[in-house]
């Protein structure tokens, strides 16, 4: 069993320590650092190479949706951030996951919720709260007035099929639920997304997400 390595970037150093015994109990995860902002788990995740980081959003010096940026955005970059916050806010859902964070947790989650969550996240799988998803959207019709040219461009190199795979990751459904929608078998989901993501260039399902929405493949009525 692999052991997924994580990183703790919070400036309450009593979080910090909460998250680190509640997830080093779990047997596949091991806390290899805490930083204590921004710059301090930009220098951590470089020496140490953990799986996940676990990233606060307020934190002096450097906060943590420019940390993520910087963290992602680099070509071959590996590291999985998943953003924990106080702060149950659209902005902060949107400007999160547009920088780069594949989930989004609130601080107030459950031992087992936090430990899933890290998993999924490890998996390469989006972690979206239904809840959160719907103001997610609701925030992309706020501020996407029109599709930006080049990335809708991109949805054309997509088949029909694909498309369809891709509009219901952007309403949140799992692999398992599209298989269900689709009456398809899941593992051909599972080619499925993994073939947009190639495609589009994209890193994991939460930014295919944002993609879907920002191309205007996906509009954001209803909610």
């Amino acid at each position: 069993m692999k052991t997924i390595r994580v990183l703790i970037a919070d400036d309450q150093m009593m979080v910090r320590q909460g998250f680190t015994v509640l997830l080093n109990a779990e047997p596949d995860i091991e806390v290899v650092g805490q930083a204590v902002d921004g710059l301090d788990a930009l220098t951590q995740v470089a020496e140490l190479a953990p799986d996940v980081v676990l990233m606060d959003v307020r934190m002096p010096r450097l906060g943590g949706i420019e940390a993520t940026r910087r963290l992602t955005g680099p070509a071959g970059a590996t590291v999985k951030v998943l953003v924990l916050t106080t702060f149950d806010l659209d902005e902060y859902v949107y400007e999160a996951l547009r920088a780069g964070a594949s989930g989004f947790l609130l601080k107030d989650a459950s031992a087992e919720e936090l430990a899933h969550a890290v998993r999924v996240v490890a998996a390469g799988e989006a972690l979206l709260a239904p809840n959160l998803t719907k103001r997610l959207i609701a925030e992309f019709s706020r501020v996407t007035s029109s599709p930006r040219a080049p990335l809708k461009d991109r949805v054309g190199d997509l088949t029909e099929r694909e498309t369809e795979v891709l509009s219901l990751i952007a309403q949140g459904l799992t692999n398992g639920e599209i298989a269900e929608r689709l009456v398809l078998a899941e593992q051909t989901v599972k080619s499925h997304v993994g073939r947009i993501l190639g495609k589009l260039g994209l890193r994991d399902r939460t930014q295919a997400a944002v993609f879907a929405y920002e191309t205007g493949l996906i509009r954001p009525t209803g909610y």
